[in-house]
């Protein structure tokens, strides 16, 4: 009887030990198992962030290449007429591509932080679109693209963020063109699909193979990872796009057949409710095209008027200096927050234009002094702050610190004389 019982418990002992046993290997398989994808997946990390740095590093040197040689040729060769326009031309355009490098870069910043936020009013979705096609042309025109647009004109009630939204189409038309080949075609279509209006961009370009399909809108992809001419770019515009698209309450798709069977883009946005009121409003509120350079207009209220630039690098404070004298501005410039507080302490000056990180005190500390001063120019005087630093914290702090505009660099000349125009009109 009690050999009985004590190998019945005998075998219930063997039964709970291997049981146990039978869990904790389950559980250090598991743990193996999730340690080894940990594993993979930092590897697969790290191998994108050098992929990246690798495409950021080939994507600033392609156009600093084209702007040094050029600069030099520039420096020590007679050009004719038609050689010059085309370095100017040249300069200008990889200046331009690097900046959207940077301004790309930085939307991801504030997208990983939640801080881009939407400035929405009603607007006219076609006229933006229109802009839009206008900034690209010179682009398509280069290799023969022809571009065609049709639109529904029963859409214009839509409320939304106009830079924003310019950003998003230009993003997929510049995108278009680069992977549609010579003499190929981009269509853009406009139209309206029950309560949404439906933006379609087609190419006949070389489409999308089927395994990346699903990742287009992924951060930092690039189809396999090789760096090549044809797709320039940091794999960021169309992750932008989505994150854009979304934040306006719509969506975005991508559809292909295949490689060399093109590829179409399609954004939904949200229309609202009371088309008439929104008709109205929405006439005259199209963007214009900011990525053009017009011809320098200067308006009455810059002439005469005296400008105190604050600039310690001297080829930022000659083009300031040299596109403000041109709209009849006196411009006295100095390097440092001690020469312009002793400009502002003996001279009389209407508006002082600094930057933020100068050499021995920054623009912060200047403006700080410059509001403390006893006479009444001091406190009153209108600045604006033009730097490097652009996330929308950095704008913040130069209004909270007395600035009352904030100018990201680089700044277009027409933007700058704008900004200053309407300074002085307001103050």
């Amino acid at each position: 009887m009690w050999n009985g019982i004590e190998r019945r418990d005998g075998v219930l002992n063997h039964k709970r030990d291997l049981q146990k046993l039978l869990e904790v290997n389950s559980r250090l398989l598991i743990a193996g198992i999730r340690e080894q994808e940990a594993r993979d997946q930092a590897e697969e990390a790290n191998k994108a962030k050098d992929e990246f740095l690798a495409t950021l590093s080939h994507e600033l040197r392609t156009p600093l290449t084209a702007m040094l040689g050029w600069t030099r040729i520039l420096r020590t060769t007679k050009l004719d007429e038609v050689e010059f326009v085309r370095a100017i031309e040249t300069i200008e355009r990889s200046a331009q591509a690097q900046t959207q490098l940077i301004e790309d870069m930085l939307d991801v910043s504030r997208i990983v932080a939640g801080k881009l936020a939407l400035q929405t009013k009603q607007l006219n979705l076609s006229s933006i679109i229109q802009t839009s096609i206008d900034v690209v042309r010179p682009m398509a025109a280069t290799k023969n693209i022809q571009i065609n647009y049709t639109c529904d004109s029963g859409i214009d009630s839509l409320t939304g963020d106009p830079k924003r939204l310019q950003q998003v189409v230009l993003n997929l038309l510049t995108n278009a063109i680069k992977f549609t080949p010579r003499t190929g075609r981009v269509e853009v279509c406009l139209s309206r699909v029950n309560q949404h209006a439906e933006i379609t961009v087609r190419d006949t370009g070389e489409g999308i193979a089927s395994d990346l399909l699903p990742h287009v809108f992924d951060r930092f992809r690039q189809g396999n990872g090789v760096v090549r001419k044809q797709s320039a770019g940091l794999g960021l515009g169309l992750a932008i796009v989505q994150h854009l698209v979304q934040l306006h309450g719509g969506n975005v798709r991508a559809e292909s057949a295949g490689q060399q069977q093109g590829a179409t883009f399609t954004v939904e946005l949200p229309l609202t409710v009371n088309e008439a009121e929104a008709r109205d409003t929405a006439k005259h509120s199209g963007l214009t095209n900011s990525r053009t350079v017009d011809e320098l207009e200067c308006p009455g209220t810059l002439n005469g008027l005296r400008l105190l630039v604050v600039e310690d690098d001297a080829d930022t404070r000659e083009l300031i200096t040299f596109i403000l004298e041109q709209c009849g501005a006196v411009v006295t410039s100095v390097t440092s927050v001690r020469e312009a507080l002793d400009v502002l302490a003996h001279s009389k000056i209407d508006v002082l234009l600094s930057d933020i990180g100068l050499s021995d005190a920054d623009g912060y500390e200047l403006i700080r002094q410059v509001r403390l001063m006893d006479n009444e120019d001091g406190r009153n005087i209108p600045a604006v702050a033009l730097t490097a630093c652009a996330t929308e914290e950095d704008r913040r702090r130069a209004l909270s610190a007395g600035f009352q505009c904030h100018l990201s660099k680089p700044v277009e000349p027409t933007e700058l004389i704008a900004v200053l125009s309407r300074l002085v009109e307001t103050n």
